[in-house]
């Protein structure tokens, strides 16, 4: 888990555009029904939706953001640090809002992690050309109680976040919501579907994994058995096994490179356990945000210089993972991993004799005056309501992904609910990356739970295709940005 599991669930999914209609922007705020829908006296219609967002109890303004055909609003909430017990206390929750109509529906993004200040629109959003609201996890900073009791950060309390922050804007975005998210993402709007199932119309839940018996870990040994051209999978192993027969040298340049970033690493604890960590990731990492075209790039281990081995994992896993610079923006994460989620564990005998550690566990990550107890019951909860209750959810996952090897499965008897897997695809993988008719599936289907299927559409699934025009800088994604799962 670990770097690769620190990327993981980084992503800013997703894309899509502004259309002409019933477009909201900063110097036009609404003031009129769109042209296909009933004339209201109702005097919230001629309020500016700033007002209407600021009159939410509880709502800060943080800061507008200009964008062409939205509105975009940088807010703070308060929310409950134990919504069991609200009286023991407040936070202040981070979150976005990219405001299009209130005539038409919203997306409920959550990455699981920070939230983007920056105005970003995921791809469900852009298929139905709707509004979105962007939540930050509860914990990621400055979204976290001071003092901080952790005991608080869990899935049941982070689905609450959602619940209580959609009861407070569904007066003002009345039409169809749909939940969606990135690995971390896609997990916490599982969650979030299953402790609160009649909040969502829909469920896009991308690259999401789901560790049901945290012990058991072989299918993510199959996944590296089977994945890519052999003569990639064996060249990537020898960079592995490499740079641990190279430890001495190339840990003097992992020293030289934390020095000159002021970098320490006393949560992990020493240079050479940090070292090794992040070797053990490279393979992990490749196929993670690598595609099989990248495998001409892997260099020939045995031939190139101690220089050249550390800068190549460098691009891959990461130097700076496992400093306390960067495990510190993401505590909260691997809390989870130890906790609930569960964090996958890789047996890698081509290593055989070279690690002292292995692939090390959540607990090594997390400063150790920060209690951890993990609940094995957790991920099983959420995979049996996957399997039995699951209604109109949608899960994506990549070919070539690792976390997609333990996905969710949702079981006979469910309602509308399926996976789909991008051929080819990495930890990016999205519903434009689908083949033909899962594609024209997919994008059908959100139009419908969104309640914006044209007749068209309606007559035949295979005329889907995105409400929104692209945007380039709107649409823009990094699945790195965040970093982690």
């Amino acid at each position: 888990m670990r770097n690769a599991l620190r990327w993981l669930l980084s992503l800013v999914v997703l894309i899509g555009t502004v259309s002409a209609a019933g477009a909201a922007t900063a110097a036009q705020p609404q003031t009129a029904p769109r042209a296909d829908q009933p004339a209201t006296n109702d005097a919230s219609a001629t309020t500016d939706i700033k007002d209407r967002l600021l009159a939410i109890d509880g709502m800060r303004l943080i800061e507008e953001k200009p964008y062409p055909g939205y509105r975009f609003f940088v807010l703070g909430y308060t929310q409950p640090v134990d919504h069991r017990s609200p009286a023991k206390g407040t936070f202040e929750q981070r979150l976005t809002v990219l405001h299009k109509d209130t005539a038409r529906p919203t997306v409920f993004y959550t990455s699981g992690y920070h939230v983007s200040t920056t105005p970003r629109r995921s791809e469900p959003t852009q298929i139905v050309d709707g509004n979105q609201i962007s939540l930050e996890y509860r914990y990621f900073s400055p979204s976290r109680p001071d003092p901080a009791d952790w005991s608080k950060l869990d899935i049941r309390q982070a689905a609450a976040d959602q619940h209580r922050l959609f009861e407070a804007l569904k007066p003002i975005y009345t039409k169809k919501w749909l939940a969606t998210g990135g690995s971390k993402g896609g997990m916490t709007a599982t969650y979030y579907e299953r402790f609160h199932p009649r909040d969502m119309d829909g469920i896009v839940a991308y690259v999401a994994p789901n560790d049901v018996v945290n012990k058991e870990d072989s299918a993510y040994d199959r996944f590296f058995e089977n994945v890519g051209p052999k003569e990639c999978r064996e060249a990537l192993q020898a960079v592995e096994r490499e740079a641990l027969v190279r430890r001495e040298p190339m840990q003097k340049l992992y020293a030289d490179y934390l020095a000159a970033g002021d970098y320490t690493v006393k949560t992990v604890g020493t240079l050479d356990k940090a070292y090794e960590a992040t070797v053990l990731d490279t393979a992990w990492g490749f196929w993670q945000y690598s595609l099989e075209k990248d495998c001409a790039d892997v260099p020939d281990a045995a031939a190139v210089s101690d220089k050249e081995l550390f800068d190549y994992i460098d691009t891959i896993a990461g130097w700076s993972a496992y400093t306390d610079q960067s495990l510190a923006n993401y505590t909260p994460y691997y809390y989870q991993a130890g906790t609930e989620l569960g964090a996958p564990t890789i047996q890698q005998p081509h290593l055989e004799g070279l690690t002292r550690y292995g692939y090390q566990p959540p607990r090594t990550f997390v400063p150790r005056d920060i209690p951890m107890t993990f609940d094995p019951s957790a991920m099983r909860d959420v995979d049996r309501w996957v399997r039995h209750n699951a209604e109109r959810m949608l899960f994506v996952y990549g070919q070539n992904d690792p976390w997609g090897a333990e996905p969710f499965r949702p079981g006979r008897g469910t309602e509308d609910s399926y996976v789909v897997t991008a051929p080819g695809a990495n930890h990016g993988a999205n519903v434009a990356g689908l083949v033909a008719d899962e594609k024209a599936r997919a994008t059908a289907d959100i139009l419908e739970w969104a309640g914006v299927a044209p007749a068209a559409v309606k007559a035949d699934p295979a005329k889907a295709k995105p409400l929104a025009a692209p945007d380039k800088k709107l649409d823009k994604r990094d699945v790195r940005e965040g970093l982690r799962p």
